[in-house]
């Protein structure tokens, strides 16, 4: 692998449920590369993820419909303070999730809409509103209905990678089955919402500041437009763009918990898209995998010599409780002292 590469990945062979690494060499392929692409850069390109176009197209569609809409009609579905529904231009920063304040002193320019797995998606539990929240569902004909095909669709490829990683840390494809199986998921739909044509800049633009994600792992759709950006060890930003017909999945901070840091949660944004001058449009779909409100994160069997943790336990909530604040609210989290530093250090 040369010194920045992500690595593309056929997750087929863990399509199946019942497949693992003991018993499958083509699954023992997948993890000992997933292993490899988790230890160096915490980004996959994931093919043969089992998603039908006609899923991607309608999500595609419904997040057209959406945002196409004038902003006083897309207003009407905010929720201040709430993980769900409408977030407007500026109206976050993600740098603030690591308590990093945007350098231009200015939000992301990006606005979204979230949805996320509620209480009636686990009917006869008791589970907290505050962590599986009601979802706002918006007036385009379609909408909702498109999404849902989609979210089953992403739900089911973001189990079958969490199987193929389990397998590659030697814990066997259903370790952390127990951690997910109320999880709490979001969709987190972007547009980068200034319009498309020739701009004047004064001054640094950020689309989505520089952030780790959250939860277990992310699956991501995005436009083939620049503007996605990792940080590699080397301090310097990359240019990513999802392959054709290609899932980027990355790793949030509950991997970098459960293995000390073995495993990467690795530092993304996303600059404006201008090219000669001129903004290009780029959408995208985060997938968010955050497990159990109540599961904890704490260090993996065999990942840590007693003593030497990096990261104290947390249980899932309370970590996005923290981050969301960050971005939301500009109340900067605790114990990101490390990735705020790396964003700081960072070149341009």
């Amino acid at each position: 692998m040369s010194e920045f590469e992500i690595p593309t990945i056929d997750i087929t062979p863990y399509l199946d449920p019942t497949a693992s690494s003991a018993v499958d060499p083509a699954c023992a392929d997948v993890a000992a590369r997933i292993d490899e692409a988790c230890r160096t850069v915490g980004f996959m390109q994931i093919t043969g993820h089992g998603v039908p176009d006609a899923a991607i197209a309608g999500l595609a569609g419904a997040l057209d419909s959406f945002f196409e809409q004038p902003l006083e009609v897309k207003s009407r579905y905010r929720r201040p303070g709430a993980n769900r529904g409408y977030s407007p231009p500026k109206s976050e920063a993600l740098s603030m999730s690591l308590g990093v304040a945007p350098a231009n002193r200015m939000n992301d320019f990006y606005e979204a809409f979230t949805v996320g797995t509620d209480v009636a998606a686990y009917p006869g539990t008791t589970l907290p509103e505050e962590a599986y929240a009601a979802n706002t569902w918006p007036e385009p004909t379609g909408f909702r209905t498109a999404i849902e095909v989609y979210w089953k669709a992403v739900t089911g490829l973001s189990r079958a990678v969490l199987r193929a990683c389990s397998d590659a840390l030697g814990l066997g494809p259903d370790h952390f089955a127990h951690m997910v199986d109320h999880s709490i998921d979001a969709l987190k739909m972007n547009n980068y919402a200034l319009a498309p044509g020739a701009i004047e800049l004064d001054g640094p633009l950020t689309g989505m500041g520089a952030h780790t994600d959250f939860g277990i792992l992310t699956v991501l759709w995005a436009d083939r437009v620049a503007g996605l950006e990792v940080l590699g060890e080397d301090t310097r930003w990359h240019p990513v763009m999802p392959a054709e017909g290609a899932f980027l999945i990355n790793l949030g901070d509950a991997f970098a918990r459960w293995t000390n840091d073995r495993w990467r949660s690795t530092l993304h944004r996303v600059d404006p898209p201008v090219v000669d001058g001129r903004i290009e449009r780029r959408r995208s779909a985060a997938f968010f995998f955050d497990g159990n409100h109540d599961a904890v994160i704490s260090p993996l069997p065999g990942t840590v010599e007693p003593g030497t943790e990096a990261y104290p336990p947390i249980t899932v909530a309370a970590h996005l409780d923290a981050k969301l604040a960050g971005m939301k609210t500009g109340t900067a989290p605790t114990g990101a002292s490390r990735e705020a530093a790396r964003v700081l250090s960072a070149g341009a």
